[in-house]
Protein backbone atom coordinates (compact mmCIF):
# COMPACT_ATOMS: atom_id res chain seq x y z
CA UNK A 1 0.00 0.00 0.00
CA UNK A 2 1.53 3.34 -1.14
CA UNK A 3 0.37 6.25 1.47
CA UNK A 4 -0.08 9.75 0.16
CA UNK A 5 0.66 12.40 2.56
CA UNK A 6 0.61 16.45 1.78
CA UNK A 7 2.84 18.42 4.03
CA UNK A 8 1.61 21.40 3.04
CA UNK A 9 -2.35 20.17 3.66
CA UNK A 10 -4.18 21.66 6.74
CA UNK A 11 -5.45 17.98 8.03
CA UNK A 12 -2.76 16.49 10.45
CA UNK A 13 -0.32 14.37 9.57
CA UNK A 14 -1.81 11.54 11.49
CA UNK A 15 -5.25 12.29 10.49
CA UNK A 16 -3.86 11.50 7.03
CA UNK A 17 -2.31 8.60 8.21
CA UNK A 18 -4.92 7.06 9.67
CA UNK A 19 -7.35 7.60 6.96
CA UNK A 20 -5.12 6.19 4.45
CA UNK A 21 -4.74 3.07 6.38
CA UNK A 22 -8.63 2.98 6.84
CA UNK A 23 -8.93 3.10 3.01
CA UNK A 24 -6.42 0.69 2.61
CA UNK A 25 -8.20 -2.09 4.78
CA UNK A 26 -11.38 -0.57 2.89
CA UNK A 27 -10.44 -1.10 -0.33
CA UNK A 28 -8.70 -4.65 0.32
CA UNK A 29 -5.16 -3.44 -0.17
CA UNK A 30 -4.67 -4.44 3.54
CA UNK A 31 -6.12 -7.69 4.62
CA UNK A 32 -7.48 -8.31 7.84
CA UNK A 33 -4.53 -10.17 10.14
CA UNK A 34 -2.03 -8.31 7.98
CA UNK A 35 0.94 -7.11 9.78
CA UNK A 36 1.49 -3.26 9.14
CA UNK A 37 4.87 -1.47 9.14
CA UNK A 38 6.26 -0.95 13.01
CA UNK A 39 6.03 2.37 14.14
CA UNK A 40 10.09 3.34 13.29
CA UNK A 41 9.68 1.53 9.37
CA UNK A 42 6.30 3.76 9.53
CA UNK A 43 7.86 7.27 10.00
CA UNK A 44 10.67 6.15 8.30
CA UNK A 45 8.96 5.37 5.04
CA UNK A 46 7.02 8.26 5.33
CA UNK A 47 9.19 10.91 6.54
CA UNK A 48 7.51 11.67 9.55
CA UNK A 49 8.56 11.68 13.76
CA UNK A 50 7.63 7.99 14.92
CA UNK A 51 5.09 9.64 17.93
CA UNK A 52 3.13 10.67 14.91
CA UNK A 53 2.97 7.23 13.68
CA UNK A 54 2.68 5.99 16.88
CA UNK A 55 -0.71 8.47 17.78
CA UNK A 56 -1.50 6.83 14.71
CA UNK A 57 -1.82 3.46 15.54
CA UNK A 58 -3.22 4.59 19.09
CA UNK A 59 -6.49 5.89 17.04
CA UNK A 60 -6.47 2.91 14.91
CA UNK A 61 -6.53 0.57 17.96
CA UNK A 62 -8.81 2.28 19.95
CA UNK A 63 -11.33 2.29 16.86
CA UNK A 64 -10.81 -1.33 16.37
CA UNK A 65 -9.28 -1.24 12.71
CA UNK A 66 -5.83 -2.49 14.35
CA UNK A 67 -4.40 -4.76 16.91
CA UNK A 68 -1.69 -4.73 18.79
CA UNK A 69 1.01 -6.93 20.57
CA UNK A 70 4.30 -6.38 22.10
CA UNK A 71 5.96 -9.45 20.03
CA UNK A 72 3.73 -9.42 16.55
CA UNK A 73 3.31 -5.52 16.67
CA UNK A 74 0.14 -3.71 14.85
CA UNK A 75 -1.83 -5.52 12.38
CA UNK A 76 -5.37 -5.18 10.86
CA UNK A 77 -7.93 -6.39 13.75
CA UNK A 78 -10.00 -9.14 12.49
CA UNK A 79 -13.81 -9.08 12.68
CA UNK A 80 -13.61 -5.62 12.52
CA UNK A 81 -17.43 -4.90 13.63
CA UNK A 82 -20.22 -1.98 13.50
CA UNK A 83 -20.53 -0.15 17.34
CA UNK A 84 -22.73 2.48 18.58
CA UNK A 85 -20.49 4.85 18.54
CA UNK A 86 -19.30 3.90 15.01
CA UNK A 87 -22.82 4.16 13.98
CA UNK A 88 -23.41 6.76 15.98
CA UNK A 89 -20.09 9.12 14.08
CA UNK A 90 -20.98 7.75 11.00
CA UNK A 91 -24.65 9.18 10.86
CA UNK A 92 -23.12 12.71 11.70
CA UNK A 93 -20.87 12.85 8.77
CA UNK A 94 -23.40 11.44 6.35
CA UNK A 95 -25.37 13.85 7.74
CA UNK A 96 -23.01 17.20 7.30
CA UNK A 97 -22.42 15.61 3.62
CA UNK A 98 -25.53 15.68 2.98
CA UNK A 99 -25.98 19.52 3.81
CA UNK A 100 -23.07 20.58 2.27
CA UNK A 101 -23.91 18.43 -1.27
CA UNK A 102 -27.81 19.59 -0.67
CA UNK A 103 -26.21 23.38 -0.36
CA UNK A 104 -24.12 23.16 -3.39
CA UNK A 105 -27.08 22.27 -5.38
CA UNK A 106 -26.58 18.09 -5.70
CA UNK A 107 -29.99 16.44 -5.45
CA UNK A 108 -30.88 13.67 -3.83
CA UNK A 109 -30.50 11.01 -6.69
CA UNK A 110 -26.97 12.46 -7.68
CA UNK A 111 -25.83 12.19 -3.92
CA UNK A 112 -27.38 8.58 -3.40
CA UNK A 113 -25.69 7.60 -7.09
CA UNK A 114 -21.96 8.58 -5.68
CA UNK A 115 -22.08 7.44 -2.50
CA UNK A 116 -23.42 3.60 -4.27
CA UNK A 117 -20.42 4.29 -6.75
CA UNK A 118 -17.79 4.99 -4.23
CA UNK A 119 -19.04 2.15 -1.66
CA UNK A 120 -19.44 -0.28 -4.45
CA UNK A 121 -14.87 0.01 -4.78
CA UNK A 122 -14.42 -0.95 -0.97
CA UNK A 123 -13.40 -4.88 -0.86
CA UNK A 124 -12.13 -5.62 2.52
CA UNK A 125 -10.44 -9.05 1.75
CA UNK A 126 -9.67 -11.50 5.00
CA UNK A 127 -5.95 -12.85 4.89
CA UNK A 128 -5.33 -15.51 2.45
CA UNK A 129 -4.14 -18.70 4.33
Amino acid sequence: MILKLDMNSTVPIYVQLRNQIVMGIGHGELKEGERLPTVRQLASDAGVNTMTVNKTYQILKAEGYIQTDRRQGAMVARNITMNKEFREKLESELELLSAEASINGMDKSEFMKMCESIYSTMNPQPLQA
